[in-house]
């Protein structure tokens, strides 16, 4: 009996002394919150511009088209023709108002100039190795090169016009 009070009194002494008035360093437990992040004081990035959305109204491009004038009207007409042949040619890898395959022609000649943009139509393979906007185009989507579709002068003017239909 004696040894049992003995076996009472430590343990009776040792839960005294774990109830200590020490303060203990709380434990982090696992938390779905998430914890802020100390502000940084390094300067924010600067936004980059893709190629696709820079504006670039002075470069004409590589290519058999060095000067164009266009009317402030659109020759509906023209449009025409060119809408027929863009959804025959160009649609498997253009879409006229997003991104797809290729940029989307929308509002193009309010970032290019349109030599550029015949120029990229009537000689993609040459643009694509000399001209730098056209190859920043080509890392921006993925390597897909522009196909030339073999069109003539006449058709290339015809899907400009129709680019400035899109809205």
């Amino acid at each position: 009996m004696k040894s049992i009070v003995i076996i009472l009194s430590v343990l009776l002494s040792i839960s005294l002394m774990s109830c200590g008035s020490k303060e203990e360093k709380k434990k982090e437990g696992f938390s779905y919150e998430q914890k802020s992040k100390p502000e940084s004081t390094a300067p924010a990035k600067l936004k980059t511009v893709l190629p696709s959305e820079r504006v670039d109204l002075t470069n004409k491009g590589i290519g058999p088209i060095t000067s164009i004038e266009i009317n402030t009207e659109v020759s509906q007409e023209m449009a025409l023709k060119g809408e027929d042949i863009y959804k025959k040619m160009c649609t498997a890898c253009h879409r006229p108002t997003k991104k797809f395959i290729g940029p989307a022609p929308l509002n193009i000649l309010e970032r290019r100039t349109p030599e550029w943009v015949m120029n990229m139509i009537l000689n993609p393979e040459e643009m694509l190795q000399k001209d730098p906007l056209a190859k920043d185009l080509l890392a921006e989507f993925n390597g897909a090169p522009m196909a030339n579709q073999n069109l003539t002068q006449e058709e290339a003017r015809a899907v400009l016009e129709y680019f400035r239909t899109l809205k």
